[in-house]
């Protein structure tokens, strides 16, 4: 047996890209033709590594592997969170991984814990690095069921306080960069050797002794092999990339281990999940080298060198930790001279606001619970489970008292503690620009912990926190600063009750038919918060609608409830306008309905306008108050007729002129702009609707594309090929609901020939697992068998299966 080791780990992380009042992550238009960035990488990168394919020389699916399997790898908790809400399959097969993993590796499970939230844990302060380990390992222990061996350090930014926090709560390794050895030498040698620029062997584990008496094992990864993974194309091949591993010990036993952004397996690069999984599995069925992960190794072959880090480093910033306080130099490289000289400014605020809050959330939390701080480090098992039941036990546990009537005191101030850490989250500094998504993010978490701070303390910190920011300077010239930057990016996204009934309120006139005939006192969710609908009533005057009623509205998060009325006017298209207030009594809201109902009903509009701006005398609401995803519905709606009365011009346009259009185009003559539009739009609206159809016509389809081709029209592609996969997942599980049916295996076997000869890319991927599974379970049956019924399924099958390239 080879006395070689290979061990692969995967960082795999996204920023929080959840609404820090919400509690989920609204519309990205960036991340088209998907909802946001986290559902595109994970159709990219995350599902792919869970069912990664094996191709044979042909180039044909001979394996689907679960790589997480046999690698070593962490997820960020609040990435993980996510995923089990909404991509629960991926999820699925992660936590069964590290379930297999632990069998391979004699009892050593694959995955690794990591600081909560991805903070800097040099930079932060002893009571936020408690929390985050703590918070780390208990989001852990719920789901993957067990205690960690080691943690991954954010960036693997290091000092000696944090690793002796992590042995404290008995992590025994850890793993870093190259670069971050100092010195080194065999345990019990008086001499050190210097290894300096990145020279320390990656072969060996070392033993770091820390200040406190205790010592933790450090693995420092091979740092030319995976500078070659994440940046020079090593994933084109995976042979190459399995000799690479294997070839890295220079013949000598140990262990030959790099680590990378998990995203590198298939988001930075594409079919990096396919690679990965060829070379792991010319690894395990070769025998220059075994694959393990680092608990079973450690296990194994126990230091016999110690090592000496440097503090204050990470394995993305040459400068030590400074990209995470400092205009160091290290981007992204976006923006022609461009600087980050916003980032001191930027933590600078931040700790500020932290340390103006500590002494008030002492004194505050001090009445409510026994110890504020243990109150806190526990509160992540109230964040991973907001039952009610679960609640409760907490404040059983940690209240002051035995009868807590201040419930939401007491979670508002433990949301303001936990935002108050989510707003170091380090993508915040990682990148180019203030007002980049990820450093909004950042400020909109701030932008939480100020109101609850305002809610709790009256404390009134905003002012001085803007000119704070102020001082962080912006490269964009309509921004000028972080100040600037706040107001318009992080006022607007704010969310109290009464912008929730808002919301709900508009979106009542806008419901679906369906909706219409649902009785009074339903309760529905809103994101973080349930709206019950008390009273509702609706008036109509040709195209106008006035809705006047009554809602109570409670958060999830908070347990904080108000009961509020509401009255909307909506005139037609996108001219509404709502106010929100508490409800006092009945008579209140029929006097409210009387005053609207009264101009409404005989058609004066401006009066009607006019007596709810009365009536609400604090401010009103429009169509930019709805939450996004909900406006883009409600705007959907309202564009309808305006689209269908567009394109109907614009078909009249093509359809008349499209005999001229074909004859400029074979004169390779330009058409005309107003030409090229009526043909763009009709052809792309056209093909959307025919690869949606839920009766798929193929041969429209292609008819369609050949007049597109002929008149030189762009294609939407991401857009056509995203609809098109959906048809074909739809057709896919109809397919497994019923896999002996030929009718079924037959329609796939249709639209999977068809999204091969489409000219756009279609992602067959998630129909390749559907196949594999018909390959493993109903396959066998009808390849015993001899008759006809047999014989026309297996044909269609083993068509299905050439298009979809799986070896049958």
């Amino acid at each position: 047996m080879s006395d070689h080791f290979v061990c692969v780990h995967g960082h795999f992380y996204q920023p929080p890209r959840e609404s820090p009042w919400l509690e989920s992550i609204e519309l990205q238009d960036s991340a088209y033709p998907y909802h946001d960035w986290n559902e595109r990488i994970s159709v990219e990168c995350y599902a792919p590594n869970g069912v990664a394919r094996i191709l044979d020389s042909d180039g044909r699916i001979v394996q689907i592997r679960n790589n997480y399997e046999r690698i070593s790898f962490n997820f960020g908790p609040t990435l993980l969170a996510w995923m089990e809400e909404n991509d629960p399959e991926t999820y699925g097969a992660v936590l069964e991984a590290d379930r297999r993993s632990i069998k391979r590796f004699g009892g050593h499970g694959s995955a690794l814990a990591q600081p909560y939230n991805h903070v800097i844990m040099p930079l932060a302060n002893e009571r936020d690095r408690r929390t985050q380990v703590e918070w780390g390992l208990a989001d852990f222990r719920r789901r993957f069921g067990r205690e960690p061996e080691g943690m991954w350090l954010p960036e693997t930014a290091v000092d000696l306080g944090t690793l002796s926090l992590l042995v404290e709560y008995g992590m025994r390794f850890t793993i870093l960069a190259p670069h971050q050895a100092a010195r080194f030498r065999r345990l019990g040698d008086k001499d050190w050797k210097d290894v300096n620029g990145a020279r320390i062997d990656p072969r060996r584990p070392y033993v770091q002794r820390l200040p406190d008496g205790g010592e933790i094992t450090l693995f420092f990864y091979d740092g030319p092999v995976a500078r070659a993974v994440a940046f020079e194309g090593l994933l084109r091949d995976g042979g190459r990339f399995a000799k690479r591993l294997t070839d890295a010990s220079g013949g000598d036993d140990g262990l030959v281990h790099i680590a990378t952004d998990g995203e590198t397996y298939g988001h930075h690069h594409r079919y990096g999940d396919m690679a990965l999984a060829f070379a792991l599995e010319a690894i395990d069925n070769g025998d220059a080298a075994r694959l393990t992960n680092y608990g079973r190794y450690l296990e194994e072959h126990p230091p016999e060198y110690e090592v000496e880090i440097h503090e204050n480093t990470s394995w993305s910033c040459a400068h030590g930790i400074e990209r995470w306080r400092s205009d160091c130099g290290c981007s992204a490289g976006r923006g022609v001279g461009w600087n980050q000289a916003w980032r001191g400014p930027l933590r600078d605020a931040l700790d500020w606001l932290r340390d103006e809050l500590a002494p008030l959330y002492d004194e505050r939390a001090g009445k409510l619970l026994q110890d504020p701080w243990a109150a806190r480090n526990a509160y992540i098992d109230v964040v991973l489970n907001r039952a009610g039941e679960n609640v409760q036990q907490f404040l059983d546990a940690y209240a002051a008292g035995s009868d807590v009537t201040d419930v939401t005191d007491v979670l508002k101030l433990l949301e303001l503690q936990r935002h108050a850490m989510l707003m170091y989250t380090s993508c915040g500094w990682f990148f180019d620009e203030i007002s980049g998504i990820e450093t909004v993010q950042v400020l909109q978490y701030a932008g939480r912990v100020i109101q609850l701070a305002d809610e709790l303390f009256d404390a009134g910190l905003e002012s001085e926190f803007l000119e704070r920011l102020a001082k962080a300077p912006s490269n964009l010239p309509e921004y000028g600063n972080g100040r600037r930057v706040y107001e318009a990016l992080v006022w607007p996204a704010m969310v109290d009750l009464r912008k929730v009934g808002a919301h709900h309120a508009i979106s009542l006139l806008f419901r679906d038919d369906d909706d219409e005939n649902e009785g009074e006192d339903e309760g529905r969710e809103v994101y973080a918060f349930e709206v019950e609908d008390v009273a509702h009533q609706t008036s109509e005057a040709g195209r106008a609608r006035l809705a006047v009623g009554r809602l109570r509205i409670s958060s999830r998060v908070t347990l904080e409830t108000s009961d509020l009325v509401y009255a909307v006017l909506h005139l037609g298209d996108h001219t509404v306008t709502a106010g929100v207030q508490p409800f006092t009594r009945d008579q209140a809201l029929e006097r409210l309905r009387q005053d609207l109902n009264e101009p409404f009903d005989r058609a004066d509009f401006p009066e009607a306008l006019r007596a709810l701006d009365r009536a609400f005398p604090d401010g009103t609401y429009s169509l930019s108050s709805l939450f996004r995803d909900q406006q883009r519905l409600v705007l959907d709606k309202i564009l309808e007729s305006t689209l269908h009365d567009a394109e109907s011009v614009y078909r009249q346009v093509y359809e008349r002129h499209a005999p001229l259009m074909r004859y400029l185009t074979d004169l390779n003559i330009p058409l005309p702009n107003a030409l090229e539009l009526a043909a763009e739009y009709v052809l792309n609206t056209s093909l959307i609707r025919a690869v949606s159809d839920e009766d798929l016509e193929p041969q429209r389809v292609l008819t369609l594309l050949k007049d597109a081709q002929a008149r030189d029209v762009k294609l939407d592609q991401e857009g056509l090929g995203y609809a098109l996969e959906g048809t074909l997942e739809r057709l896919a599980d109809r397919m497994l609901k019923a896999p002996k049916d030929v009718e079924r295996v037959s329609a796939l076997e249709g639209a999977v020939r068809l999204a091969t000869a489409v000219p756009f890319r279609v992602n067959t991927w998630s129909i390749q697992n559907a196949f594999w599974e018909l390959k493993e379970t109903t396959h066998p049956e009808f390849a015993g068998r001899s008759d006809d019924e047999a014989r026309t399924w297996l044909s269609h099958y083993r068509a299905l299966g050439k298009l979809l390239r799986v070896a049958v």
